[in-house]
């Protein structure tokens, strides 16, 4: 009834017209009462959010139903707000809203599917309209609660004399909404975003290759959920030497936050002795492998172990390029803060970082050896299978610079062979890499580009098949560097692990490269355990921390130091770096890695498994939070975040020094107190094992360390212009 003439008030281009108009939209028949009742209706909604019978955010809910019941309660009690050209805003605006959004989800509920089968006009309306009928609907009630606070009536509903507490009540809301408005705003945008990205998404490809296996939910669907799977692997190794707590493990409600608890007992209960170590290891492994399923083109699905142990009717061809640059005088070069260091200022930097604690002494005297032994730099008789060849942390440009014999395992995708091609070819090494058909087929690099690489996932046995009979007769050193977020990590990390398991179990002098994350359990020496100590007792009397430790209630900041776990061979002194944020998934990933670790170097494999630092990866800072919190970080001693290439150049000298040097703890000769002691030695951590606090605690303090940074120089001229301004009302000058 209020459209026609608010519409023929905007076509006048009148303003006093169309405000007319809008006045006067309260004051038709049935308006009052029809607003009352469906408003009131939608603190439904609120209760519905509270009991989960719907997936919306219970406080944005709140915040937008909560604000309109304020708003309806202002103009049905102010005859001030009811005739002024927001009350007929507010209205519209949400009238222009609701309709489709109830239609919307009418037609969702007769179709049974909210983001595919929902009419297309209806779903853009639900999605978009907000972008105009927000700000307009939060501008009536904003003036609705201005011409409330002006209106005696309003004012004197308590009474007279109690004015005051009616005009601070209604006042209150004006100024939540500056807070509280854009959260709202924000809330659809994400939602708008979320909605057409899977309105328009592909279907989803029916699953190949190595997959989480099919579980049954509560509701009796199937789906690949990884926490049923992932809490089995878990519960299986610590059952295996601790049924109890395995069964607590499997028993599990709130598995996205509450994982790190059992993996401290895992850690706990292979301390042990050596034997419990490798028992929960082997335990670990052999329920991951037997429980993942490998699904073939044809859809028949085993699980990854019997899929592994197939024969396989193809097989992949061989490629190979030499590269045509002669091989240099070898020297290790790392570059750091835009130099190369090398030779005795490249061992003062290392003592630099072991002094300040950045790096253990075993990790900063492995660089050196490698620096003392430039014969451990001539690969030109060493093979080296890169497991995720094109990775940002692989030391793929290292090898290469130093003319090493690389067999390279990536993704088939042109442009990937396109860049570690060229790159071969421009080094004095080789790269050996998978094939579809055989090189000489090819006419040009670009087919040779499509025709290269492979799937870790959806060709795993082939790729084995492949490594096994590949070079016979030469050692190889396997390296898994292949990384992805989240459940494909876990997947990822099972079939490289697969690979390994084939290559040390039936390849002779088969060793292993890992990279370990900070972000991690780890035994570590009782040096960097006391060290962390006293770094505690000098921060936690700085007033930033204490501010910290109190405004979070002791969340944040938390001691990093924890007590020494017995066994035999111990006491042992651990680490927990693991973040929360990253999730169980990648700390299942880096256990499994582990496991394999432990288990290959019992079976007589060197492993060279070495904790690698922080890094700023483009996947890494990609991640505001993170990357902001790498900004402050080094606040706290003796962090140090590093660069990609620094970081591949350090960890592949640390890699080098453990293939060359019996002496290393890698090697199977050199006893070790607990299997696990393999990732104690040979750590350039970046500060996490020696710092005073966990570095899970230290992100939210590192970004607020980061922006009062940014803040410092405005609040330095701040502080100028308000003692210049004071100076002159004193009259001072």
């Amino acid at each position: 009834m209020a459209l026609p003439s608010v519409v023929s008030a905007l076509f006048t281009f009148s303003l006093s017209e169309l405000s007319a108009a809008l006045a006067s939209v309260y004051g038709i028949d049935g308006v009052s009462k029809t607003l009352t009742i469906v408003q009131s209706a939608a603190m439904l909604e609120i209760a519905h959010a509270v009991f989960g019978l719907v997936r919306s955010p219970v406080q944005v809910t709140s915040m937008q139903v909560g604000s309109r019941i304020i708003a309806l309660f202002a103009i049905n009690n102010s005859p001030s707000a009811q005739v002024q050209f927001g009350a007929g805003l507010m209205i519209l605006s949400w009238a222009f809203v609701e309709v489709p959004r109830y239609a919307f989800y009418m037609a969702a509920l007769i179709t049974g599917d909210a983001t595919k089968k929902t009419p297309y006009p209806l779903f853009w309306l639900r999605y978009s309209l907000f972008a105009v009928l927000y700000p307009t609907g939060i501008t009536g009630e904003m003036t609705c609660f201005l011409a409330a606070a002006k209106d005696p009536a309003f004012l004197a509903m308590l009474g007279e004399g109690k004015e005051s507490i009616m005009y601070y009540f209604i006042m209150f809301f004006p100024a939540i909404y500056v807070p509280g408005s854009p959260s709202m705003v924000m809330n659809m945008v994400g939602n708008r975003k979320s909605a057409m990205k899977k309105r328009f998404a592909r279907p989803v490809p029916p699953p190949r290759g190595l997959v989480w296996p099919e579980v049954t939910e509560k509701n009796g669907k199937k789906s690949r959920s990884s926490t049923p799977t992932a809490k089995g692997i878990l519960a299986a190794a610590i059952g295996s030497v601790n049924k109890e707590m395995g069964e607590k493990t499997l028993n599990l409600k709130n598995w996205r936050f509450g994982y790190v608890k059992f993996l401290k007992a895992l850690v706990n209960e292979q301390c042990k002795s050596e034997e419990a170590c490798l028992t929960a290891a082997k335990a670990g492994l052999e329920k991951a492998h037997s429980t993942f399923q490998f699904v073939a083109p044809d859809g028949s699905a085993c699980s990854v172990a019997e899929a592994m142990s197939a024969k396989n009717a193809s097989k992949f061809c061989t490629g190979y390029i030499k590269g045509t640059k002669s091989r240099s005088e070898a020297k290790l070069e790392i570059p750091y803060k835009d130099k190369n260091l090398s030779g005795d200022e490249l061992k003062q930097q290392v003592n630099k970082w072991v002094d300040y604690g950045t790096i253990e002494r075993s990790c900063g005297d492995a660089i050196i050896s490698c620096i003392d032994n430039p014969e451990w730099l001539d690969l030109r008789d060493k093979y080296f299978v890169l497991l995720g060849a094109g990775s940002a942390m692989g030391p793929f440009l290292v090898l290469m610079a130093l003319g090493a014999n690389v067999v390279a395992i990536d993704l088939d995708r042109p442009h990937v062979w396109k860049r570690l091609i060229n790159i071969a070819r421009e080094s004095s090494g080789s790269i050996t890499f998978p094939m579809k058909e055989q090189q000489d087929t090819c006419k040009n690099d670009d087919e040779l580009y499509a025709k290269s690489g492979s799937n870790l996932f959806t060709q795993t046995p082939l790729i084995k098949d492949w490594l096994l009979n590949l070079y016979e007769g030469k050692a190889f050193t396997v390296g898994c560097y292949a990384y992805l977020d989240g459940a494909l990590h876990v997947q990822v990390s099972l079939a490289m692990d697969a690979i390994c398991k084939e290559l040390t179990e039936k390849r002779p002098n088969t060793s292993l490269a890992y990279l370990c994350t900070p972000t991690d359990l780890h035994l570590i020496p009782k040096e960097a355990h006391d060290a962390a100590e006293a770094e505690y007792k000098n921060y936690a009397s700085k007033l930033y921390c204490m501010f910290i430790r109190l405004v979070s209630r002791g969340k944040l900041l938390t001691k990093n130091a924890m007590p020494p776990i017995e066994g035999e061979g111990g006491p042992f002194y651990v680490v927990n770096g693991i973040s929360i944020a990253q999730g169980p998934n990648y700390a299942m990933a880096k256990r499994m890695q582990h496991w394999r670790a432990v288990v290959a170097r019992s079976r007589g494999c060197i492993v060279s498994s070495n904790i690698a630092p922080s890094t700023s990866t483009v996947s890494v800072v990609s991640n505001k939070t993170f990357a902001w919190a790498y900004e402050g970080m080094p606040f706290f001693k003796p962090f140090e975040i590093f660069a990609p290439e620094t970081s591949n150049a350090v960890m592949s000298a640390i890699l080098f020094h453990d293939l060359n040097n019996e002496k290393s703890a890698v090697h199977p000769k050199q006893k070790l107190s607990n299997p696990n002691e393999l990732f104690k030695w040979g750590s350039f951590h970046g500060g996490a094992w020696r710092c005073a606090y966990e570095v899970d605690s230290l992100g939210e303090a590192s970004v607020l360390i980061y922006f009062s940074r940014l803040a410092a120089p405005y609040a330095k001229v701040a502080v100028a212009v308000g003692a210049i301004a004071y100076a002159k009302m004193s009259g001072m000058f």
